[in-house]
Order: C-alpha cells, then structure tokens, then sequence
C-alpha cells in the first residue's frame, strides 16, 4: 500500500528537529537579484564588523560575531527559522537517529525563556513531571531569556548519570518550580498500543521518525490477529501532545488509513517548489471507525494526520484544538559545516485549510480536565509564539476539495459538538492499563506508580476521560451497526 520511496523523503516537519536536507545547488537555483540598496546595507555591515574588530576593549572571536548576526538575522523572520553552528548541525543529525544522552524534552522559544512543547515519554523529564506549557527560565542557574534554542539543547544533553537542575514557570503556580534531572539514555519508541476491549485497538504515536510506519503496520497486524474474524471493530489513534517529526511518516500514518485522494500539499514563495502527496489503495483497519485523539500539545506532523483523516471523513476527531503549527522548514547544507534551518512553505490539509496558527478543531471537544484546573487558561499555541507566520489561506482553497468527494468539500461547515467532563467521582477511579510500563523502571531511577506515569501521558488527575469518550463512541458504533444489521425485514425507519 504504502510507497517505498517514500521513506527516501528526508522532509520533517514540527518538533525540534528540522525539515529537508538540501544541496548547495538549490542555493544557486534559488539567488535572487541584490539590489544596490542591499549592497549599500551589506557595506554597512562590513563597516561594522570592522569597527568592532580594530576598536573593541577586547580581542573579539570573528566566527562567534558572525555566527551571532546570521542568527540575529534569521530571528526576525519567524520563530522556526534559525542557523545551526557545526556543532548544532551535527546534534541535529543525532536527533534524526533517535537516541542520545539528555533530559527527553521538545522545546521552542518563548519571550520568556525556552517553552517545553511536551516531555518525551518514558525519559527523566516525563517522570518528574515536566509539563507541556512549562517556560524553563533558567539551566543550572544560567537565565535562557536570550538563550538560543540550540544552546538550551546543548546545556540539556551530556553525558547519561550527570544531574542538573531547571526552573520553570508554570500557569496556576505562585512560584517558580525547581526540578533536579538525571540524564539518561533517550530512545524514543514511536508508537504503543494495546487492545482496549474486544475488537478496540488503541494506538499512541509519540513522535513521527523513522521507526513510526514499520511500528504502526506491526501494530495494527497485532490487534487485528487478538480481534475476532482478524478485524478492529475500531481503533482509537492517540496523538496528543505529540510535537510531530518526518513528514514522510505523517504521509505514510495518513496513507495507512486513506484508500486514495490528497494527503497534504505545501505552497512557498518559489514557483515550481510545491509538494502534494496523495494516498494509495489499502487500509490497515480495513474500514473500521476510527477516533483520533488531539490536544494542544499535538503539531506539525499529528495535525497532517488529524487534517487529512477530518477532511477525508475517515476519522472523527475528538478532543481540543491543536498546536497549530502549519509551516515546513528546510535545512540546507553550508560550505563550512553549518546549516540553515529556514521557514520555505505552509502546508495544507486535502481540502485547503491552512492551519497554521489556527490548529485542527476537533469534530467533538472533550475539554482535558487538567487544562480547566488552571484556572480556565489554555496551553500555549503557535499563535502565541513572537513572530510567528500569520494564517495565509490558499487562493486554491474553494477548488481543492479532497480527491473522490465528487467536488464537494471534505471538511462539513459544522460548529464541533462540544462535551462538558464532570470531575472524577473519587480517588479510586484509575486509568486503562499501560502495557510499557516496565520499560519506565530505568537503573537508578526508581519506579514509578503506572496510574501517576499514565496520568502525565495524558494530562489527567486520575482517569483519561477523553480516551474515555472515544471508547465510548467506538462502542456506540457498534450497538447501531448490529441494530441496523439486525433490523427485522419490511420494518419501517
């Protein structure tokens, strides 16, 4: 079903790591005409340089004031667009494999300090209880309010065993919070699952890398065999607070459900250097119903997947508006063993809606219980970020109606159906069953109570009310299907 080439597609999107590795060739097909305005303009900047190098009270490091002002330049273009040092580029390179000594935490910038985007489960940041939200304001006593978000990854990583201590601020606490971490060893497994109850599969995928396609085929082959007649009578497909990763992953998670028509598709500035993909034939769930879960931690790559199934109405989604994080950033490659990181496109789900800064409305909201505890304040969003790219609609958008809809458009111009979550009716109430719960007891770091270790996956108190409600409407499905499928002959509707 899936194409093979597509695991060829170096694109990323969202997260904290980048997008599309690219040749110093597509740096030549893309230079546009200097102006003599900004010859007169780089003068000036070469005056400058040359003052501070001949007239500074100290002698000055020349790459560290370049580097400084090529990152100065790219911040004020958009908070996703920065430069990468050698060093940087090579950290990113290890991101891309998945495994490496630190603290397990997605971040971005904040006006504050470095924002945690969401803890990367079972890593020590996930079990001490870092939250999506947090603004760490300081790193071993060292302010991040003019910290570059690589600097941050770099002070957070080292070597596994080594301690030390962040500040955050948090909404809904008086006061700063001071956690000490341990580092460990951070291997991200992409995708759990488990059977919920008879022929109900539930899938969580925490990040998009390489590892999520070949996870999720095993997955569902696995609940299917454990399913009566080797089928799901339905799946619920979990991405909250998932920060997003390979965008050829979103592809293929979205292709495995979809038997054809557009998947997502990206316009730039560049004439010529646009992108759409579209599914093939086969479903891994063979036509069952499926729910897929977001929340204000779900970006990027998740938001594809949640588009492309919403506006294909293969999906219902249920939860609370996401991330919004619409834009594409490519890496390209430079002469000296540094990269840029630049903002070059904004993606679209099949029937055209930009989502950037607005995020995917789910079809049903289940309000995440913790969020409301805070005193009724949201998590941040893309649209919270300083500088971030405003919502640019597709001239497209009244033409681009998801392939196989007959021209009309995938996504129904219907307000969500909002449902109100009463508080847990006692402490005894606990949470489904995580069957990875061993793989939480690392060396060194004690166990971890798997109800509290659930509750943090999920953000609630003590029961998972959202994954709750799609249970719920799965089983709905089936008591009408077997209501219909039994109906007496020549009854009357």
């Amino acid at each position: 079903m899936n194409d093979p080439k597509r695991g060829r597609r170096p694109w990323l999107v969202g997260g904290a790591v980048a997008t599309m590795l690219m040749g110093a060739n597509l740096m030549a097909e893309n230079v546009l005409a200097v102006s003599q305005v900004t010859y007169e303009k780089l003068r000036v900047f070469s005056e400058v340089f040359s003052l501070i190098k001949q007239n500074y009270v100290e002698e000055v490091d020349e790459k560290s004031i370049l580097y400084g002002a090529i990152q100065g330049m790219l911040k004020t273009l958009d908070p996703h667009s920065s430069f990468l040092t050698p060093e940087h580029f090579k950290e990113m390179r290890v991101d891309t494999r998945g495994e490496f000594g630190g603290l397990g935490i997605e971040i971005s910038r904040d006006e504050r300090g470095i924002r945690v985007v969401a803890p990367i489960e079972d890593t020590p940041a996930f079990r001490v209880g870092i939250k999506s939200g947090d603004v760490i304001i300081k790193i071993d006593d060292v302010n991040t309010v003019d910290m570059e978000l690589h600097d941050a990854v770099k002070k957070m990583r080292g070597k596994p065993g080594s301690k030390l201590t962040i500040q955050v601020v948090r909404k809904g606490e008086s006061k700063p919070l001071s956690f000490t971490l341990t580092r460990a060893i951070i291997k991200i497994r992409s995708v759990k699952w488990r059977e919920e109850s008879a022929g109900i599969g539930y899938v969580r995928i925490i990040q998009f890398n390489e590892q999520t396609q070949p996870l999720l085929e095993s997955a569902m082959a696995e609940l299917a065999k454990k399913s009566e007649g080797g089928k799901l009578k339905g799946l619920v497909l979990d991405l909250r607070n998932d920060p997003g990763g390979l965008l050829d992953q979103a592809v293929a998670v979205s292709d495995a459900f979809l038997e054809d028509g557009r998947i997502v598709y990206t316009k730039g500035r560049i004439a010529g250097k646009d992108m759409s993909f579209d599914a093939q034939s086969g479903d891994l769930a063979q036509g069952a119903p499926i729910v897929v879960l977001i929340n204000g931690g779900s970006a990027s790559a998740s938001e594809i997947v949640a588009g492309a199934l919403q506006d294909h109405k293969r999906a219902v989604i249920m939860g609370t508006q996401s991330f919004g994080k619409g834009s594409v950033q490519t890496i390209i490659p430079l002469n000296d063993g540094s990269g840029l990181r630049l903002t070059t496109a904004q993606y679209y789900t099949p029937s055209g809606r930009s989502i950037q800064a607005k995020g995917i409305a789910p079809d049903i909201v289940v309000e995440d219980v913790d969020v409301k505890d805070k005193k009724g304040q949201p998590r941040p969003k893309e649209a919270d970020l300083k500088g971030h790219l405003q919502n640019a609609e597709t001239p497209e958008k009244a033409s681009s109606p998801a392939e196989g809809s007959n021209g009309e458009p995938s996504r129904p111009e219907t307000e969500p159906v909002k449902e109100k979550i009463k508080e847990p009716k006692s402490e005894k109430e606990s949470a489904p069953a995580d069957p990875d719960k061993d793989s939480r007891k690392e060396e060194g770091s004690g166990e971890q109570n798997e109800e509290e270790n659930l509750d943090r996956i999920t953000g609630h108190v003590k029961q998972d009310h959202q994954l709750q409600r799609a249970l719920d409407l799965l089983k709905g499905f089936q008591v009408l299907e077997s209501r219909i499928k039994n109906k007496p002959a020549g009854s009357r509707n």
